[in-house]
C-alpha cells in the first residue's frame, strides 16, 4: 500500500521588524521617488498586511529600497509595523489625510443645494470655505448671474482676518490660537477697511460671535462685501463656513445686516445635513 505523499510546509513568512536605515529618502528626493512612495502606499493600502519581502514583489522594487521607503512613511505615520503579527500596515497618517479628503468631498456635496438655493434666493455668489494652515481655501462656488459678481476659484486662498468666511471660523477659535494664527500670518492691508490691529480684529471677532454671522466689509476687495457664518460638525466644532458675497451696490450694508440671519440659517442647514451640531450656547 502506497502511503500518501508528504506535504510540503509553506515557505515561512519574514515576521522580524527589518532593521531602519540611517538614510531614509531624502526630503527633496527625485519624483521617481515620489512615484514609488505612492506606489508602495497603494500596495499596503490594499492589503491586510504585507511582509517586506511580500511588499517587495508586489511593488516591483528591490528589498533595500522598500526598506528605505517605508522608513520614510513610517516616519510620517503614513503607515505602521505591526510587531504582533511582523507586518507593514497602512498608519493614522494615511487615515488623517484621506478622511479630510471625505470631509471635504462630503461637506461640499452636502451643501451644494442648500449653496444653490441661497443664490436663487439672492442672486448673489455663494462660497464655502475652510480653514488650512491658517489661511481659508475655497471648495465649493455657486456663481451669481449677475453681471457684477464676486469670484473664488475653487483651491483659491484668502487670509483669514479679511475674509467673511475667515472670521466666521476665526470667532468660534480660543484666542490662543488666533493669536497663533495672526503672529504667523500677520494682517495684511488690503484696503482701507481692512482690520490691521489685534484689537481692531478681536473687538469684530466679538460682534460675530454675537450675532453669529460675520461681515467682510470691504476688507480684501473694494467694492466686495461679504456676509458668512460658520458649519458645525458632530462635536459642535466649526469646520468650514458658507459665504454670499456680491458688489457693494446690491449688498449694501443695510441688506448685509438683513442677509446675516438668512446665511446663517442656512449655515445651520448645512450643519444639520452633514450629522453636525452647533456647539452649546
Amino acid at each position: 500500500m502506497t502511503s500518501a505523499p508528504k506535504e510540503r510546509p509553506e515557505p515561512k513568512r519574514r515576521r522580524g521588524r527589518p532593521r531602519r536605515f540611517n538614510n531614509p529618502l531624502p526630503d527633496g528626493g527625485s519624483v521617481q521617488a515620489i512615484d514609488r512612495a505612492l506606489a508602495t502606499l497603494a500596495v499596503i493600502a490594499d492589503s491586510d498586511g504585507l511582509t517586506l519581502t511580500e511588499l517587495a514583489q508586489q511593488a516591483g522594487l528591490p528589498p533595500s529600497t522598500a526598506h528605505r521607503i517605508l522608513a520614510s512613511l513610517e516616519a510620517h505615520r503614513f503607515v505602521a509595523h505591526d510587531s504582533e503579527r511582523g507586518l507593514w500596515v497602512i498608519g493614522v497618517g494615511a487615515f488623517e489625510v484621506g478622511s479630510s479628503f471625505v470631509r471635504n468631498r462630503r461637506l461640499a456635496g452636502m451643501g451644494r443645494l442648500t449653496m444653490h438655493e441661497m443664490m436663487e434666493e439672492t442672486g448673489e455668489t455663494i462660497n464655502l470655505g475652510v480653514e488650512d494652515d491658517g489661511e481659508v481655501i475655497f471648495i465649493s462656488q455657486i456663481e451669481s448671474h449677475g453681471a457684477l459678481r464676486a469670484f473664488f476659484r475653487a483651491g483659491s486662498r484668502a487670509d483669514m482676518h479679511a475674509s467673511g468666511v475667515g472670521k466666521a471660523l476665526l470667532a468660534q477659535m480660543p484666542d490662543e490660537r488666533i493669536r497663533a494664527i495672526l503672529h504667523r500670518r500677520g494682517l495684511t492691508r488690503f484696503t482701507d477697511h481692512t482690520l490691521t490691529t489685534a484689537a481692531d480684529l478681536f473687538r469684530d471677532l466679538a460682534e460675530v460671535r454675537a450675532r453669529g454671522f460675520a461681515v467682510d466689509n470691504e476688507e480684501r476687495t473694494l467694492g466686495m462685501r461679504c456676509v458668512a457664518a460658520p458649519i458645525f460638525n458632530e462635536y459642535g466644532e466649526a469646520i468650514a463656513g458658507v459665504s454670499l458675497s456680491g458688489p457693494t451696490v446690491r449688498v449694501t450694508p443695510e441688506r448685509a445686516a438683513e442677509l446675516g440671519p438668512f446665511v446663517k440659517r442656512a449655515a445651520a442647514k448645512i450643519t444639520a445635513s452633514i450629522g453636525g451640531r452647533a456647539p452649546a450656547g
